[in-house]
């Protein structure tokens, strides 16, 4: 795997380990406009690499106290149904129009990092009022997180957080330990959805996630040194500005009949598949 790869890896683990959510939504950009792999194998190969990185977080989250396993099986159970669901939706829509999706989905993930801020705690969730139509609110968040991560390979933290928080209330504080065992959880489920459609190169993807596994440890380490608001907000605005990039690219989704159709899909068409011996890794 090439130095830029090595390093990319490190990062959205930090990321990951520092934030506790948005972190993965770096991943199929990093696969495909830096590395080149084709969009939909990026996908694909970026499910077991966050599920792998989740799944360390979570373990030092869960040595802490700070997991509620109960809360994360209900959550990640749902979410599950929903990842492998939209694993399965992929194959009938382009790369394309998933790179489109991913772009809209960071300028979620950036608002909602920024209003999270103030918004997402306790006393909040405190303000929420316990009904059935909460749970039914919270089953379907479950489900669309789970579809967004089969669909487009986002661990959807961003999305489970306040969820967790706002509709199961879990305490802040347990909630970034907690939405990473769900992560996890998706992530598993989706790579099954993708099984059989397209070849990886083992060696890269495993590389890979141990490179991000040093970054998720290292940020879990470093998070009580760093501002989180500061942080947040940084993080927020590279979203916007990498989703700009995105759809951008891909605005042949907007525009069908424009000459660059497929321009943001990757260096391949959207079937195309990374075998052992791709020569971007």
């Amino acid at each position: 795997m090439p130095l830029v790869g090595a390093a990319l890896a490190v990062l959205i683990g930090l990321t990951l380990g520092l934030l506790g959510a948005g972190g993965s939504i770096l991943m199929v950009p990093a696969l495909v406009y830096v590395l080149g792999i084709a969009a939909k194998p990026a996908i694909a190969m970026s499910l077991p690499i966050v599920g792998a990185t989740s799944l360390v977080g979570a373990i030092g989250h869960w040595r802490s106290g700070n997991v509620e396993l109960r809360t994360a099986i209900a959550f990640g159970a749902i979410a599950m149904i929903g990842s492998y669901a939209g694993a399965q939706l992929s194959t009938l829509v382009s790369a394309a129009v998933q790179l489109t999706i991913l772009g809209i989905v960071m300028f979620s993930a950036a608002i909602s990092m920024v209003r999270g801020i103030a918004s997402t705690s306790d006393a909040a969730a405190d303000a929420v009022p316990r009904s059935k139509g909460r749970i039914v609110l919270l089953a379907a968040t479950a489900l669309a997180v789970g579809l967004l991560t089969g669909l487009v390979g986002i661990g959807g933290g961003f999305l489970i957080v306040p969820a967790l928080v706002l509709l199961a209330r879990v305490p802040m504080k347990h909630a970034v330990g907690t939405s990473l065992v769900v992560i996890a959880m998706n992530a598993a489920s989706g790579t099954l959805g993708y099984a059989g459609h397209y070849d990886v190169q083992w060696t890269f993807l495993i590389t890979f996630t141990a490179f991000a596994i040093a970054g998720i440890l290292a940020g879990t380490h470093l998070v009580r040194f760093v501002s989180q608001r500061a942080l947040r907000r940084t993080f927020a605005l590279f979203l916007l500005g990498l989703g700009t990039l995105i759809i951008y690219q891909n605005r042949s989704v907007f525009l069908p009949s424009s000459a660059d159709a497929n321009a943001g899909a990757g260096p391949d068409s959207p079937g195309t598949m990374i075998t052992g011996d791709s020569s971007c890794c």
